[in-house]
């Protein structure tokens, strides 16, 4: 028997206040009988003595106290899952978005969901490839990885996050791969963007998209990503699906995170956020991975905007003690047309070594990752003190690695956002890029590699 009362005493925006209950527990689901016989649903914010603070999912217009009624459903937000849900797409609360036919779940699921326990874990190893070079080549994703995207406003992270969806494939497998995308808090123009480019691209088939507008309710911002966990939970370890996780905007989720905590009065932390903002952060990446004995895996991309650019703001700095690298794009090479901008040399993946060389990638692509690198580095070096000094103030090797640095830029990084490249085509690029230097400037390569797969050796050994 749900408990019903009519005894709604306080409502001040989206925030409900209900009176003498009993039994009640937070997060628990609430449905609001208004005066016409509509529903309107919320959930428990906080519990006070026999006082309930119900936050509502939708607006709290035309609802009239006195003929109002709130009924506690004795249970969490959940999700209806099934392998139906693939190519649909669905609001920030799990309803059909698309016109399409209702779903009919094969099970209900808590959307909160649980952290994988870390003695269950198993080790990410598998190569994914993005088919983009910046991030296969020297920033590799691992299946089981949380690799999140440091972007910042007006920055082209929406067009990295569709290439990304439409190109990713698990490689040496023949693992079902599937997609769930989360968009939190965007526009609607956004929205439209990631809807039409799934579908045109043919990658909504395997995709299922949960997408929450900027005039929806913050409290929907917040179930948002949840949903889409679930949904990857059922068809990684119930399905035996690699399922890759992208969302965005995280910063939008905090946001939502933070209002929320003003709601409750809570003592806020760093910049007005509450001060779980890491924990909370948390059980939102550390359910991606591996599970021993499950043939299915979760990959999380989660993609965030900097406020300011700023890298020391809570949300990139709690995100990147709890997630296993970055990769950042840089505003500069955005202006310069460069496309995608993504800035390598601060981007970091902590596991690429676990998923790159023979029988995964190639034998050579350790070295050749740890030369772009370095070659990239001293390049800019120079062009930098050819700014301050003049360029006749450089060695011809510093020259050198100048021309590098620019050849790397507009051939290597500036790819598009359709153009999808497969590891080994990356990596000739890479070698046909260090044929700009000097031999004897390769030092981070092992001869066998040089004599096997650089562009002169290389043909020789083919024609023998």
């Amino acid at each position: 028997m749900l408990k019903e009362y009519r005894t709604i005493s306080e409502l001040v925006g989206p925030l409900m206040v209900v009176e003498n209950v009993e039994g009640v527990k937070y997060d628990e689901l609430v449905e609001i009988e208004i005066q016409d016989g509509s529903i309107r649903q919320g959930r428990v914010l906080e519990i006070n003595g026999d006082k309930a603070v119900v936050q509502l999912f939708e607006s709290s217009q035309g609802i009239n106290l006195k003929n109002s009624r709130a009924r506690f459903l004795a249970r969490p937000q959940e999700l209806g899952v099934s392998t139906d849900m693939l190519g649909r797409v669905f609001d920030g609360m799990g309803r059909v978005k698309d016109n399409g036919p209702k779903i009919n779940p094969d099970e209900r699921r808590d959307i909160n969901g649980v952290p994988i326990n870390p003695v269950a874990r198993d080790y990410p190893s598998e190569f994914i490839q993005t088919g983009i070079s910046a991030i296969d080549h020297l920033n590799t994703l691992v299946r089981g990885q949380k690799l999140p995207v440091f972007s910042a406003s007006g920055l082209p992270h929406a067009e990295l996050a569709a290439q990304i969806a439409r190109q990713a494939r698990v490689r040496g497998t023949d693992t079902n791969f599937a997609v769930v995308f989360a968009a939190v808090g965007i526009t609607f123009d956004e929205a439209q963007f990631f809807i039409n480019d799934f579908t045109k691209t043919g990658a909504i088939h395997r995709a299922v998209l949960f997408i929450n507008l900027a005039n929806d309710p913050a409290v929907e911002r917040i179930s948002t990503p949840r949903m889409a966990l679930t949904m990857a939970e059922y068809l990684a370890y119930e399905k035996d699906m690699h399922v890759l996780v992208i969302t965005t905007d995280i910063t939008n989720y905090c946001e939502a995170l933070r209002e929320t905590s003003a709601a409750r009065k809570e003592v806020p932390g760093r910049r007005g956020y509450p001060g779980y903002l890491y924990t909370d952060l948390a059980s939102l990446y550390e359910r991606a991975g591996r599970i021993k004995g499950r043939g299915g895996s979760i990959t999380q991309i989660p993609i965030l905007t900097m406020p300011e650019d700023d890298r020391t703001h809570p949300i990139p700095d709690q995100t990147g003690y709890i997630t296993e690298g970055q990769i950042i794009l840089s505003r500069e090479l955005h202006r310069r047309g460069i496309s995608p901008p993504i800035d390598v040399l601060p981007s970091l993946s902590r596991l690429k070594d676990k998923g790159i060389g023979k029988d995964k990638t190639r034998e050579d692509h350790a070295d050749t990752m740890n030369q772009l690198f370095s070659a990239y580095a001293q390049g800019k070096q120079a062009k930098e003190l050819s700014v301050i000094l003049g360029e006749s103030a450089l060695s011809d090797a510093d020259k050198q690695f100048a021309k590098f640095a620019d050849a790397f830029e507009e051939r290597y990084v500036n790819q598009g956002f359709t153009t999808n490249r497969s590891i080994e085509e990356t990596l000739e690029l890479g070698w046909d890029l260090l044929t700009i230097l000097p031999k004897s400037e390769l030092k981070r390569i092992r001869d066998a590699w040089m004599e096997k797969y650089y562009p002169g050796n290389k043909d020789t050994a083919d024609n023998a």
